[in-house]
């Protein structure tokens, strides 16, 4: 992919390829085949749109999703997009006290729940939120919701008078505290034909209408959305895994051709612990860009990619708050191991503690300038606190460049360890657990320390078969020792069945971290 050189496409809102290309397929489920072409999405999309008109849900409005992925759920994703409206997918991790908080601080004003989340529906439905007018389940029926499915049979397929460009508002993961929504204008444009970002990406990637783009990512995260939205406005075929695991991702890119995918090196791991011969039996070769972010990369990990794959991985650093954006090629990552690249939009600059922008290979927090502006929605301070005072912003990243300007992430500020007044930086102990070859997932952290302020800690997730134990945690540890400076070795490890990730790979470290803190009063910063 090297070489891409094709021309970047226009992007447009589905109904020109429902005109154009009815029946080619805008999304594909990847374990039940069921397809929803492009002329079903246009149509679909725009009887929502029409309902949303109906009752007074208007340019500016918030709709709340909880849905798992599926077909329908582009068709209200759609819906919202072209009707001005800002939407918000919920994780469907989140409890319904959890869901409740992010429905009634975005001010939702329609939500819409997937039968499959009957339970958490129902528990909704008692709850009072002050801007909601209109309650919506999909999928089967939830008591006290309207059926969307039928509500929307016999309204018109023509987009709504006043169609515009709606956006996704986009809630933090909470993985180190309470989820806070990030919020942007909406476009200005009416058509949905300007998005020059995309442009830019089609041109980096030969995207266009013969691409088939695979999603692995649960749909109410940010790429996982994005990415595939992008699929319709270039009329190419998106199929959208129901939910990731290892042998169903290389069956479907196997099974529909799959030319180009996102992932997120968590799925790296979960592949390359497959034994060998059963990664073997499948038939990647249509394969041409893996696309992966959302999280460092421990460099083995890649190079162990990048051997069965091949030169074809491509990586990027950006965040929910699209503050900034940096890329690189295999060629470039294989020259700068560890890099998550240099900039393309926005320009980056690494801070220390007292303000100052740091000189190449020290450590400060990652900041970038030059950007599309975000604030968080109803959280000034924490928007105040994301903006230096020569108005570049952060997400609270860690990090350094090199001379050559390519950025490398050593982790969260809310994830350092302080230790007798010396900053440790997890990522790189998860990096190293996570290679050995009994270690399935791992996470560190502090935990309290009389002496210390904190010490490390390891959570790891066994393969299966594995024996936890003391003969296993003496191992770890000695395993760190041989790689590691004592200080940053972990002091003890602890086993879990299972580390408590989101579908994309996020790590709720805070949930961790609270069963170590909990009687030791307030979590430390």
């Amino acid at each position: 992919m090297s070489d891409h050189t094709g021309a970047a496409q226009t992007p447009f809102f589905p109904d020109r390829f429902a005109a154009e290309r009815p029946d080619r397929a805008a999304v594909i489920m990847a374990a039940s085949g069921e397809i929803l072409t492009y002329r079903e999405l246009d149509e679909i999309s725009n009887r929502i749109a029409n309902l949303f008109r109906m009752r007074s849900i208007m340019r500016g409005d918030h709709v709340a999703l909880l849905m798992p992925n599926s077909a329908l759920f582009f068709g209200v994703a759609w819906a919202c997009q072209r009707s001005g409206l800002y939407f918000t997918p919920i994780n469907t991790r989140f409890t319904a006290k959890e869901s409740a908080y992010i429905i009634r601080d975005c001010g939702a004003k329609a939500l819409i729940v997937s039968a499959d989340f009957r339970q958490k529906g129902e528990e909704l439905a008692r709850e009072t939120f002050p801007a909601l007018i209109l309650r919506l389940s999909v999928h089967g029926e939830i008591r006290n919701f309207e059926p969307l499915e039928s509500m929307i049979e016999e309204l018109p397929e023509v987009p709504v008078d006043d169609q515009s460009e709606g956006s996704a508002m986009i809630y933090s993961s909470g993985t180190t505290g309470r989820p806070k929504g990030i919020k942007r204008p909406l476009p200005e444009s009416g058509s949905g034909r300007s998005d020059l970002f995309l442009q830019k990406l089609s041109q980096l990637y030969d995207w266009g209408e013969e691409t088939v783009y695979l999603c692995p990512a649960p749909t109410y995260h940010g790429a996982g959305l994005w990415y595939t939205m992008a699929m319709h406005r270039i009329g190419a075929m998106a199929v959208v895994m129901e939910k990731f695991t290892p042998e169903g991702f290389l069956g479907a890119v196997e099974k529909y051709a799959v030319t180009d995918t996102q992932v997120v090196p968590t799925m790296f791991v979960r592949l390359l612990k497959l034994p060998k011969g059963q990664r073997a039996a499948y038939d990647l070769s249509s394969l041409k860009t893996v696309i992966h972010a959302a999280a460092p990369c421990p460099v083995d990990v890649k190079e162990r990619m990048i051997e069965w794959l091949g030169p074809i991985i491509y990586e990027y650093y950006a965040a929910t708050e699209a503050n900034g954006y940096t890329f690189i090629t295999p060629g470039e990552w294989l020259a700068h191991k560890g890099s998550v690249g240099r900039p393309m939009i926005g320009d980056v600059h690494i801070v220390g503690p007292d303000g100052d922008e740091c000189a190449p290979g020290r450590t400060g927090m990652i900041y970038f300038g030059g950007h599309t502006p975000f604030s968080y929605h109803n959280d000034r301070d924490k928007t105040e606190e994301a903006r230096h005072p020569k108005g570049w912003t952060t997400v609270g990243d860690i990090g350094y460049v090199d001379e050559d300007g390519y950025l490398y992430l050593t982790d969260r500020k809310a994830f350092t360890i302080i230790s007798g007044g010396v900053n440790i930086y997890p990522q790189e102990i998860e990096d190293l657990l996570i290679a050995h070859p009994d270690v399935l997932d791992a996470a560190v952290f502090g935990v309290p320390d009389a002496e210390y302020g904190e010490q490390v800690k390891a959570v790891v997730q066994l393969v299966d078969g594995t024996r936890a134990g003391g003969e296993m945690e003496a191992g770890l540890i000695a395993y760190c020792r041989e790689s590691l400076a004592t200080h940053k070795c972990p002091r003890s490890v602890d086993f879990l069945d299972e580390l408590p990730r989101d579908e994309n790979g996020k790590l709720y470290k805070l949930e961790l971290r609270r069963r170590y803190w909990s009687d030791n009063g307030e979590l430390p910063r």
